[in-house]
């Protein structure tokens, strides 16, 4: 099946994506209306996106966006005659063919035909993609997770009342906090926890290494930035690139990045100044994570399954078998959190996600039974950091 999406305004365009017989045409104006909704396309649709040109960085921003977020893609650029040098740029952004916005209807025609023609060989790149819209939730497990977080809901409103006045009272700013992760079949989704840290905890990163309780100095990983990550990939063409909350980041920054915070997880910071009082406590209990039984309930995860991961990470997984892990829910608690509670860092990142897949590849009402019970058990974090 393939669908025919048109981002832009020119008029002449809409008319004659609209004279096409037998296809599904929308239009959008901006290219964050491209993102897909719940419950969405069909995963076997193959999308055909006609974009229009304007700035070189809103368009580059807008194929990233659209290879990130709308599976099986076909990217054709509506534009005057590029030159080579700009046509490089483009074709590594991930534009596929390109067309003139003077095209007549038949030469739009001739191109929606081709593409549907050999959408074999166009959209064979998506295999991997494909392996992601597997998984679908058994009836047991939805409906225990309906039973579970609603029950837990009411029973603890309480709880989550007097946290809420807690956290306002004490500091100004929002009560939840929210974070894009990817959970199953890679839908991404808002997270929802306790604010456990002051509203401006970016600013006192810098305070970290002056309270190492070792006594070294530890600097905070340098940040990196949209803009800086667009100029690369223009003077670059195909340089690899990673779409966040944020906008884009180099994959090779990103990965120095990670590299300075794994080295940093072994100095342990005390009274870290960004957690307040409040949110030290909601920690140690894990009170912090509760508003997650409202994403249980949406549907978004479930009681049992892979933690969800922010976007950035959940990337780095597409490109080989750990993309299994996205073949299970993303879970309140999980296989690899109760085999050492309290002790999780020293699972290395491959035993963490090798359990992931285990779950993923393995999961049943017995095993969910039986790491609900370690949880309860392991409840407590031991650590105060």
């Amino acid at each position: 099946m393939l669908s025919i999406i048109y981002l832009g305004n020119d008029g002449r365009m809409k008319s004659a994506l609209g004279f096409l017989p037998g296809y599904s045409v929308r239009m959008a104006r901006n290219y964050r209306e491209l993102a897909p909704e719940r419950g969405g396309d069909d995963a076997a649709t193959n999308h055909l996106i006609f974009i229009e040109r304007h700035s070189r960085q809103e368009d580059l921003t807008a194929i990233s966006f659209v290879k990130m977020h709308v599976p099986r893609t076909y990217i054709i650029l509506i534009s005057p005659p590029l030159g080579s040098s700009e046509r490089v740029v483009y074709l590594g952004a991930g534009v596929n063919d390109t067309i003139a916005d003077a095209a007549s209807i038949s030469d739009i025609h001739q191109k929606v035909a081709f593409v549907d023609d050999h959408a074999d060989q166009l959209f064979a790149d998506v295999v991997v993609q494909r392996r992601l819209f597997q998984f679908r939730i058994p009836a047991w497990k939805r409906l225990f997770d309906i039973v579970f977080s609603l029950t837990a809901l009411i029973v603890l409103a309480p709880v989550f009342l007097a946290t809420a006045i807690a956290i306002r009272l004490e500091s100004p700013g929002r009560v939840w906090y929210k974070s894009k992760r990817v959970g199953a079949n890679y839908k991404v989704f808002d997270f929802l926890k306790f604010r456990s840290m002051r509203p401006d905890a970016d600013a006192h990163l810098k305070d970290l290494a002056a309270l190492n309780q070792y006594g070294g100095q530890t600097e905070a990983p340098a940040s990196v930035s949209s803009e800086a990550a667009l100029e690369t990939l223009i003077a670059n063409p195909g340089t690899p690139i990673l779409i966040g909350d944020d906008g884009m980041v180099l994959a090779d920054d990103f990965e120095r990045q990670r590299e300075a915070e794994r080295s940093a997880a072994f100095v342990k910071i005390e009274n870290d100044p960004r957690i307040t009082r409040v949110g030290r406590f909601i920690r140690k209990y894990s009170i912090d994570e509760l508003p997650q039984l409202i994403n249980i309930l949406r549907g978004d995860m479930s009681v049992v399954g892979n933690r969800p991961l922010p976007l950035y990470e959940a990337e780095k997984l597409t490109d080989d078998d750990s993309i299994d892990r996205f073949i299970a829910p993303a879970g309140l608690t999980g296989l690899w959190q109760v085999m050492k509670r309290g002790d999780s860092g020293r699972l290395s990142a491959d035993e963490r996600k090798q359990l992931d897949i285990t779950y993923a590849k393995t999961y049943s009402f017995a095993l969910d039974c039986k790491i609900l019970l370690k949880t309860v058990t392991a409840f407590i974090q031991k650590e105060n950091v």
